[in-house]
């Protein structure tokens, strides 16, 4: 048993995949979860179905890489909530190409919302962690930030840069007992890798470089961030989690 009191989440990219199914996780576990994405149908939908299965979840559409919109939208949630005692940073876009010839927009729109975005939620809900003396930052990096990826310069970048984040705020944030840590999915079963999911050879080249020969779930990530946010992960801090069937090992 994981123990959580009175806490509440914010995770980003919670309409679909990964972030879904994090937001559902806590939400089982009695935490009160904010839902955000760009998409208020998608985040809405979320959290009705939490809602709908007696769990305590607020949607809530930004675009997180504005950063004048994520500044709106805190200041408004730590108004109306207590507290924000977990942040999960998951949202995140690819644009995929080989960098001769990636336009510079597809730079920049996968630096803004996978890595900058982490910039401006953290600095705006962490504040509020570190005067309580209580927090849990978990960032949702890639496998790709760690090996690197043919194809993916961009967004490999923003997932390496996620990690050096992960690691430098685990140290400014470490006196205040605010843990901050990084996970990185390998080829998860999402709506992102169905092109790869569903083409036999695709899959079958992917899964020559997983030592465990299968694609991982929503649920391997979703249910290592939750125990990253219990109270008894807190003697966990800097550290990069592979949840990758063992290809970066």
């Amino acid at each position: 048993m994981l123990t959580f009191t009175n806490r509440t989440a914010l995770i980003t990219g919670a309409g679909r995949g990964i972030g879904k199914a994090i937001a559902e996780t806590l939400a089982k576990h009695g935490v009160t979860v904010i839902c955000v994405s760009k998409s208020a149908e998608s985040c809405g939908a979320t959290a009705a179905a939490i809602t709908a299965s007696g769990g305590k979840a607020k949607a809530l559409a930004v675009d997180v890489a504005d950063g004048a919109a994520v500044a709106q939208a805190c200041e408004a949630l730590l108004k109306e909530f207590p507290a924000i005692d977990m942040l999960v940073n998951n949202a995140g876009i690819t644009r995929d190409g080989l960098l001769f010839r990636m336009s510079e927009t597809d730079w920049n729109d996968v630096i803004a919302t996978n890595l900058t975005s982490c910039f401006h939620w953290t600095k705006l809900i962490g504040r509020p962690m570190t005067r309580a003396r209580w927090g849990r930052i978990v960032n949702i990096t890639s496998v790709s930030g760690v090996m690197g990826n043919a194809g993916q310069a961009n967004y490999s970048a923003a997932k390496a840069g996620m990690i050096g984040l992960t690691k430098t705020l685990a140290r400014e944030f470490a006196g205040r007992s605010v843990t901050v840590n990084a996970v990185a999915p390998g080829f998860i079963k999402t709506d992102m890798t169905t092109e790869f999911v569903n083409n036999p050879e695709a899959s079958a080249k992917i899964l020559e470089a997983v030592p465990l020969r299968r694609f991982g779930e929503s649920a391997d990530i979703a249910n290592l961030v939750t125990y990253l946010c219990s109270e008894e992960a807190g003697y966990i801090t800097g550290q990069v989690f592979n949840v990758d069937g063992g290809m970066a090992m």
